[in-house]
């Protein structure tokens, strides 16, 4: 089998693993992938053909904004997935259990872009331009690999591992906030299950968007206006089931909630 055929290989499995909410075996074990330019080759094949099927593309994710992660990995950069408009669950709504595999939550800090990013040299000023509003949001990850034994290529091939989205309605603007003091209170079924600050997010989140907007226009999949960012994990993830509750509270950007059924 060429590199080509194995690529196009585990994305099926991927694919096929999504589609029936059934865990699969590691692909880079599988199909011997074990670079990171495989990796996102095998993510960007199954997102051609998910635009293809129709589905739209509205934003990205970070992930692995967290240092001790980055040193556990043997990384030193984050990684990104794609955000679909289908991925999208209201503030308060229900997400099915059964359509997803062995879910976490993660509460996170979510920025909605109101200008294109389109430079691969990107600065600071020109992101803070850009956004038009952050939120709170809670990020569902699901990983397709049994029991979430991945490596890096594996969660990178498998769209960083990426699930569900749920974003808060009050908007803010980024005026006078320093985001890398925003405290976060993740709740499950009224108890607290995880803590965290804005300072996991490799400092501040900001930075991990900065690193987002020049990685997308380097790959040619540039940022654009109305896109949604989530900008990585606050705290700890929190294990879900169907009858679970979560409600993320930030200090001064609000809250969101969502339940499993």
């Amino acid at each position: 089998m060429n590199n080509e055929s194995r690529l196009q290989a585990a994305a099926a499995v991927l694919a096929e693993s999504r589609k029936l909410a059934r865990p699969c075996c590691r692909i880079s074990e599988r199909f011997g992938i074990s670079s990171l330019a495989d990796a996102y080759a095998v993510q960007e094949l199954n997102t051609r053909a998910a635009l293809a099927r129709g589905r739209r593309l509205v934003g990205r994710k970070i992930g692995l904004t967290s240092l001790a992660v980055q040193q556990q990995l043997g990384v030193d950069q984050p990684d990104f997935g794609m955000l679909f408009a289908d991925m999208e669950v209201a503030d308060g709504g229900a997400i099915d259990s059964r359509r997803l595999i062995q879910p976490k939550a993660e509460g996170e800090i979510a920025f909605v872009l109101g200008h294109d990013l389109p430079a691969a040299d990107a600065t600071l000023g020109e992101l803070i331009a850009a956004v038009a509003f952050v939120l709170p949001a809670l990020e569902i990850v699901d990983s397709a690999i049994e029991d979430w034994k991945i490596t890096l290529v594996d969660t990178v091939a498998d769209n960083a591992s990426s699930a569900r989205y749920v974003l808060g309605k009050t908007p803010v603007a980024l005026d006078a906030l320093d985001l890398s003091l925003e405290g976060m209170v993740l709740e499950k079924n009224g108890s607290v299950a995880s803590l965290g600050v804005g300072a996991a997010c490799l400092g501040n989140p900001l930075d991990a968007c900065l690193w987002l907007a020049r990685t997308m226009a380097e790959v040619g999949r540039p940022l654009q206006a109305g896109d949604v960012l989530l900008s990585g994990a606050l705290g700890p993830m929190v294990p879900v089931a169907a009858g679970d509750r979560l409600r993320l509270r930030l200090t001064r950007l609000g809250e969101v909630s969502c339940r499993f059924v």
